[in-house]
């Protein structure tokens, strides 16, 4: 993310750029912190809190909550966004969507409307379909995602294959068990479920059971 922008933003320019949006109905209660690029756009109503760095062409719907420490570069979010430790770069958000904390959207991410983004989540160039929600601990990259999928703590879609990256889909109202790995190109079908601690190489068909794990074996630790 290039920060080279803030440099050129003097004190008393930040300080004006504040004001202006506030007197639009922007809500910035304390300006610790606040850095809004001339470019950037925001719908009244919306409520930035201290450390919210806006960079870019940044457009934000009305309603919105931003910060604490959240930085936007490039972004879209629709109305009644809350974003809260939350770094992107190029991404497009529908409205009412809540992120964070510790969420990064890199470049090429688009999220429909009503997604919860939870706590340690990396999204990058994937598409996230309408209610979609993934709580904790995933990385979902070179993906596209329908609406209403549950994703269990600890996903990672294995995009790469050391040469190409390939792509991962999964369908609407699909459940994803935790600790899961997606291993691209695979398919995920709608209504499937996957189960816990699977490794998913071979496309699930729709409303279909994955289970792709060992079966547990316990042994004396003394070898006896």
């Amino acid at each position: 993310m290039d920060f080279s922008s803030i440099a050129a933003i003097t004190a008393a320019e930040r300080a004006e750029i504040i004001e202006r949006h506030r007197a639009a109905g922007v809500r910035i209660p304390c300006a610790d912190g606040v850095i809004i690029a001339p470019s950037v756009e925001i719908e009244a109503d919306t409520l930035l809190l201290p450390g919210t760095i806006l960079l870019g062409e940044t457009r934000i719907g009305r309603g919105c909550v931003i910060g604490p420490n959240s930085i936007l570069h490039s972004c879209t979010l629709g109305d009644g966004c809350q974003l809260e430790h939350v770094q992107g770069e190029q991404a497009s958000l529908g409205a009412d969507c809540a992120l964070g904390p510790y969420v990064r959207l890199r470049p090429g991410t688009v999220l429909g409307a009503g997604l919860r983004i939870g706590n340690f989540v990396e999204i990058k160039n994937a598409s996230i379909g309408d209610g979609t929600k993934i709580a904790h601990l995933s990385y979902i990259g070179d993906a596209d995602f329908g609406a209403n999928i549950n994703v269990g703590c600890g996903l990672a879609v294995a995009n790469y294959d050391g040469r190409q990256k390939h792509r991962t889909t999964v369908g609407d109202s699909a459940f994803i068990g935790c600790h899961n790995a997606l291993v691209a190109p695979v398919s995920v079908g709608a209504g499937a479920y996957t189960a816990a601690g699977s490794v998913i190489t071979q496309d699930v068909p729709e409303d279909g059971f994955a289970i792709a794990r060992a079966r547990q074996v316990n042994k004396d630790k003394r070898g006896s």
